[in-house]
């Protein structure tokens, strides 16, 4: 910042030396070409007072007003030049002006202060000494008309300056807030940008886990039941018709719950498709995506025993032991579903990784929680892997349904050579 509250320097300074604009620049050079030409007729009595020749007086009058150039450089400069040549009764405008600028400008209001008084004393002295020696004039009319002269040449454009800078500062101050309050709002856009990309990705996520945990299990237990199928079809004619029609079943369940999330999906389809959306907007669509899924029929604890029976009539050994006085309490669905779906991908593991194989379902209901584990023995040698491909995403899934309701998850080999998956979900009854 200069003397007078401008930038100097900076890279939107476009006018020469020291002026901001070029408009600046003619102001000053023609404020100091008029204050020129009024010191130089000045000098003329001038030299004749001090007794010096004309010319003299005319460049030394030349000199002085030209100096009013250098205003918005040195303000102070300025006005103690225009102090210095009171006496000799020239630069107005170069007092003017040097005391508006001064007002105007970032210096310090005590040196303002001052030599607004020096300047307001040395009129009063030199109005008075020029005035007090002509006949007829009372010294009483003398002091008054000193003193107006004094107060019209130094108050007015002190005032002016004060008033003109309080408003320059105020401007560049409302400036700053603007650019301020825009590069927030940037900011602000930008983390909101942020969140529903976040939003998006989570949900996308949680659409695939939800899509993997249905397919996966159905079309599980639809391969192992047409395995049976092909082998029993000749030998038993009256089994392959029941395993038929429980293929026909878990298809059917299948595309059910397909099309329950592909029709929550096309819900949300005519905000996504909008050519311009705001992140509010899109944070909005996708909470509103989440709230279907998690605020819609899921299944819930109390069908453990109907999806543990699907995984009996596909031939394996799978036994289900429930304890604790909260077995017929309800829980929030979001626990329900995620306990249903932890045990629904336990067993979809099973059919895969160890068919034949003895597996124990246990669901204990706590205090405050609700455990399970399922864990499977050590598949015989003899038995014939039915060739389910594995994408290695339902332990993932699994652990991040979990993770995310606050529980605890553990999985791993047992001793025996069989498999355990354990679960402890924190919940609260819904009748507390």
């Amino acid at each position: 910042m200069t003397s007078t509250g401008e930038e100097q320097g900076g890279a939107g300074r476009a006018g020469p030396w020291w002026w901001e604009r070029p408009r600046g620049a003619v102001l000053d050079v023609g404020l100091a070409a008029v204050s020129a030409v009024e010191c130089a007729v000045e000098g003329v009595p001038f030299a004749h007072e001090a007794g010096l020749p004309v010319p003299v007086g005319v460049l030394f009058g030349l000199l002085v007003g030209s100096t009013l150039v250098l205003r918005r450089r040195w303000p102070i400069a300025v006005v103690l030049v225009g102090i210095a040549v009171s006496p000799a009764a020239m630069g107005f405008l170069l007092g003017v002006v040097g005391l508006y600028t001064l007002a105007a400008c970032e210096v310090p209001r005590r040196i303002t202060a001052t030599l607004t008084s020096l300047a307001l004393l040395a009129t009063l002295v030199v109005m008075y000494v020029r005035t007090s020696g002509d006949q007829g004039a009372s010294q009483s009319l003398v002091i008054v008309l000193s003193v107006f002269v004094a107060v019209a040449l130094t108050v007015p454009p002190v005032l002016l300056g004060l008033y003109i800078g309080a408003r320059r500062r105020l401007m560049e101050s409302l400036q700053e807030r603007a650019d301020s309050l825009e590069r927030e709002l940037s900011l602000l856009a930008d983390r909101a940008e942020e969140r529903a990309e976040w939003a998006r990705t989570e949900e996308r996520t949680r659409i695939a886990r939800e899509m993997h945990d249905v397919v996966a299990h159905r079309v599980s237990l639809m391969v192992v039941h047409a395995a049976a199928l092909e082998a029993v079809a000749a030998k038993d004619p009256e089994r392959a018709v029941k395993n038929a029609a429980l293929v026909g079943d878990m298809g059917r369940q299948a595309l059910t719950e397909l099309r329950e999330m592909l029709g929550v999906l096309r819900a949300a389809e005519s905000p996504k498709r909008a050519p311009a959306v705001a992140p509010s907007a899109a944070v909005a669509t996708v909470a509103a995506l989440v709230g279907s899924f998690e605020d819609g029929p899921g299944p819930s604890l109390g069908e453990l025993e109907a999806l543990v029976g699907q995984s009996r009539a596909a031939g394996m050994v799978v036994e289900l032991d429930v304890r604790g006085a909260g077995a017929g309490a309800g829980y929030p669905a979001e626990v329900e579903q995620t306990a249903y779906r932890v045990v629904q991908e336990a067993l979809t593991n099973c059919h895969k990784h160890a068919p034949g194989a003895r597996v124990v379902v246990r669901l204990a209901h706590r205090e405050g929680e609700v455990a399970m584990q399922v864990e499977n023995g050590p598949c015989g040698a003899d038995v014939v892997q039915p060739g389910l491909p594995s994408g290695g995403n339902g332990l993932v899934g699994m652990r991040e349904r979990v993770l995310g309701l606050g529980g605890v998850f553990v999985s791993g080999p047992t001793e025996e050579g069989g498999f355990r998956v354990s679960v402890v979900l924190p919940c609260v009854p819904r009748g507390a």
